[in-house]
């Protein structure tokens, strides 16, 4: 694999695979100017805010001089090393937020021999935080308005999706499970990612109740829909990733009908829905819609068994507001839930919300476990050619991200079982 080319000054050149993707977040790039750098003498200060914010654990940091300098340390917790090679980076960080800090790393003004634990620490006192490691003024302003151009509208989404996801399969087949299952396992204790998979199958199909027909909303490689297949259904599948529907066909030839189509298109009539982790590629202002859709497409007494990502109630206003590191550069478009007003719009159209299950732990573990895969994958040179290292680094960093908000308790993933309780049509 052709991990890296270089111009004349050594910086890595920007093409090959995955260039679609960090182009799109090209967008949200911001150096700071002028009006960041009136921000430098306040460093000091903005270092005082998160070291009173801390009431557990301890960041052990060196500034750019070479002077140690520690954070927190009251109590147990979490427990990081962090090397501050430019004071431009809590510029960054000040200015830009979350999307600045990745910047930062990405531009060698910081590094950590494992971020994991600093990410925790900022998501477990993201409150006391408050807006001290996010986006303000015009920086704000600027990362929404850029996040607006990824909205989820019929042409949005396909090329939202396709961003993602259509990176290639041979891509993803070096570094998950054998299932090409892309979303939370379950039970992870073990350190079995695809024995985690399979028991997030069978606790998925255990809400499905014995359906006959079901419509699988974002079927991925299409494991799933296979595995219910298996079991005696007949099985809708749909998804806008043309790679992945290649692959679901070819790996699951029999039982399941795969459909390259949007949610928003379907009209059909089920016993039973399912959808695994889609839910957050929708934008807020498509939640209703998506309601819609179960309630249309599932027949009275139908069992809808979601499993979806959220962020903290209390952290959701501030994080809406904005467009952080993982809408700019991972996932355009994307939101995580919030699950008081998923809920209420559930419940507005008679479906009822039941048998709710949190477990973000287990998704710190499958993050970890995709890691180690994906670092070995390239340690090995086994990841297909034409993705330099520009993005090899990105994708590690979105991995470690994630495990860390699932670790800091901000972000938690779970499963739900809405029963349409309407008794005629709904449509």
């Amino acid at each position: 694999m052709d991990m890296q080319t270089t111009r004349g000054n050594g910086a890595p050149q920007r093409g090959g695979r995955g260039q679609g993707l960090l182009a799109g977040a090209q967008r949200f790039a911001r150096r700071p100017g002028l009006l960041a750098r009136l921000m430098a003498p306040a460093l000091g200060k903005l270092l005082d805010r998160i070291d009173a914010a801390l009431t557990e654990g301890t960041i052990h940091g060196t500034l750019p001089d070479g002077t140690p300098h520690v954070l927190g340390g009251r109590a147990p917790g979490f427990e990081c090393n962090v090397e501050l090679r430019s004071w431009n980076a809590l510029v960054r960080l000040a200015s830009n937020g979350s999307v600045g800090w990745y910047q930062a790393w990405e531009a060698g003004e910081w590094w950590s021999p494992d971020p994991v634990p600093l990410f925790a620490l900022f998501m477990q006192h993201a409150e006391r935080l408050g807006d001290t490691g996010r986006a303000k003024g015009p920086f704000r302003h600027a990362l929404r308005l850029a996040h607006l151009v990824n909205r989820n509208t019929h042409a949005g989404a396909q090329k939202n999706i396709s961003a993602h996801y259509d990176l290639g399969n041979d891509f993803y087949a070096q570094w998950l499970d054998p299932t090409m299952s892309y979303s939370s396992g379950v039970s992870l204790e073990d350190g079995d990612l695809e024995a985690g998979q399979r028991r997030k199958w069978t606790a998925l199909e255990q809400r499905l109740g014995r359906a006959e027909q079901v419509l699988e909303i974002g079927c991925g490689w299409g494991s799933l829909a296979g595995h219910l297949a298996s079991r005696g259904a007949q099985v809708t599948a749909i998804s806008l990733s043309a790679e992945q529907l290649d692959w679901a066909r070819a790996e699951h030839p029999g039982g399941v009908d795969f459909r390259m189509q949007d949610y928003r298109d379907t009209d059909g009539r089920y016993d039973a829905v399912v959808s695994v982790e889609m839910v957050e590629a929708l934008g807020r202002e498509y939640w209703p819609t998506f309601m819609d859709c179960l309630a249309r497409n599932l027949k009275p007494g139908g069992r809808a068994a979601i499993q979806y990502i959220s962020m903290r109630d209390d952290l959701f206003d501030a994080y809406a507001a904005s467009a952080d590191f993982i809408q700019a550069y991972v996932f355009p478009g994307g939101l995580l839930i919030r699950t008081s007003e998923f809920r209420r719009l559930a419940e507005q159209r008679g479906l009822r919300w039941s048998d709710q299950a949190d477990f973000g732990g287990d998704y710190a573990e499958t993050l970890k476990l995709w890691r180690t895969n994906f670092d070995s994958a390239v340690a090995e040179d086994r990841l297909p050619a034409g993705f330099d290292r520009h993005f090899v680094e990105l994708w590690r960093y979105y991995l470690m991200y994630c495990e860390g908000g699932f670790r800091g308790g901000g972000i938690d993933v779970h499963q739900v079982t809405l029963i349409n309780e309407n008794e005629g049509e709904n449509r």
